[in-house]
């Protein structure tokens, strides 16, 4: 009776330990990811802010649709000493396509456009466009283009359009039109992007990848066939259904003193960026209007302003197929269609492509990083970038105010960092 009562006890201990081991297990990972290991982003980060080569920045992960790292680094501002908080607004530049992007989708799932319409269907100044190309004397010479510019060139950056720092670039310049910023015009982007179809373009419609003008233009489109100003139409469609109300293309000013400052690394510490921006070596650099411009152009290539939890929202929309706590902004279909690589033979990057506003990894060992093929992403002029692994199913945003950034290595070395976390 005794021995059975000893072998019990020690069962009930055993079955103690084993919950216990598993507690303590689960207390170390979430989502299958190992906190601990997580957690050395934390010292690399500091270590980029205590180096002065950022000011400050925010480091955004989830897994599984739920988040697993969220923190905020160093200072919003220097001067003021003001420290990063994790719902700290940011210029996120070119990360603003993606949701133009999708802006255009919807539009397609509305039965008002396809994407393989030439764009003059809506904007009568595409249905002919000019190349310029070289003449072989040291200058170039004014083409017909080839063939009309389709909607999906625009979404893939095969359209030949770029910053206007081409062939022709002193067209371009005595136009007053170079460089993705806008905030500081006073007119509507429709009237920008009438300007740049009389402009000679970079390279023939489908043949290469040009990045440029593309997706502010698809903005100008989305007004006119939705009759809507583009911020209204994003609003509407995109930002306050999922929630957003920290996304604009001009800052409220009672929400002013969250924007991040912006600065350069031109040397070996950060300086104060001009103010406001100016064009320098192909980027504008500087504080921008975002919070004291004219507040009339809406620039869906570069314009917004925006959170890690906002953008880390959207793109888990994205990452769920269209979908997120039961509100439906786009079909699986579109989603699984701007996801592909769309470019063919187009030669891109190694080990990637482009799809319908997403740069794509097609090959993992070209690729050479951590990742998986199929993931997809991008990022904005201020060194913010995100992407989204559908294989691991996980969402990166990481938004910090830095340009130029001097070749600094610290989205690549959190990529690493995020990858070597995983457990499961």
């Amino acid at each position: 009776m005794l021995g059975s009562l000893k072998l019990k006890t020690k069962y009930f201990y055993f079955i103690l330990l084993s919950f216990s081991l598993i507690s303590v297990s689960s207390a170390q990972t979430n989502q299958g990811m190992s906190l601990e290991r997580l957690s050395r982003i934390d010292g690399v980060m500091q270590g980029y802010i205590d180096d002065e080569k950022l000011a400050g920045n925010v480091v955004y992960i989830s897994r599984n649709g739920h988040p697993v790292y969220h923190k905020a680094f160093g200072l919003r501002d220097v001067k003021s000493k003001d420290p990063m908080q994790r719902n700290n607004m940011f210029r996120i530049a070119s990360q603003t396509k993606a949701i133009t992007s999708t802006g255009i989708m919807i539009l397609q799932e509305q039965g008002k456009i396809l994407i393989n319409d030439p764009v003059g269907k809506y904007l009568p100044e595409y249905m002919e466009t000019t190349v310029a190309e070289n003449d072989g004397n040291g200058g170039y010479k004014v083409v017909p283009a080839k063939r009309k510019i389709t909607i999906r060139d625009l979404l893939t950056h095969t359209a030949g359009i770029d910053y206007g720092l081409g062939p022709a670039k002193e067209e371009w310049e005595a136009a007053g039109i170079q460089g993705w910023y806008f905030a500081d015009r006073n007119e509507p982007i429709r009237e920008t992007v009438r300007r740049i179809a009389e402009l000679p373009q970079n390279s023939q419609p489908g043949e290469n990848f040009v990045y440029g003008y593309n997706t502010d233009i698809l903005g100008a489109l989305i007004e006119v066939v939705s009759g809507e100003p583009l911020d209204k139409f994003l609003s509407d469609n995109i930002l306050n259904p999922l929630h957003m109300h920290d996304t604009y293309f001009y800052v409220p000013e009672d929400k002013a003193d969250r924007v991040a400052t912006v600065y350069s690394l031109k040397g070996d510490k950060i300086t104060l960026a001009d103010n406001p921006g100016k064009l320098e070596d192909g980027s504008h650099i500087g504080q921008g209007h975002v919070i004291n411009g004219p507040r009339i152009s809406f620039a869906g290539g570069a314009g917004l302003v925006s959170t890690t939890q906002n953008y880390g929202t959207f793109l888990q929309m994205i990452a769920n197929g269209g979908e997120l706590n039961g509100t439906r902004i786009l079909g699986r279909k579109s989603v699984d269609l701007m996801i592909q690589n769309h470019l063919g033979d187009i030669q891109y990057a190694a080990g990637r492509g482009f799809g319908l506003g997403f740069e794509v990894i097609t090959h993992s060992g070209d690729f050479g990083q951590p990742g998986s093929e199929g993931a997809y992403g991008w990022g904005g002029a201020y060194h913010s970038t995100y992407w989204v692994d559908p294989v691991e199913n996980i969402v990166f945003v990481y938004l910090t105010q830095l340009i130029p950034a001097g070749g600094l290595d610290d989205a690549d070395k959190l990529r690493a960092l995020i990858y070597q976390a995983i457990v499961d």
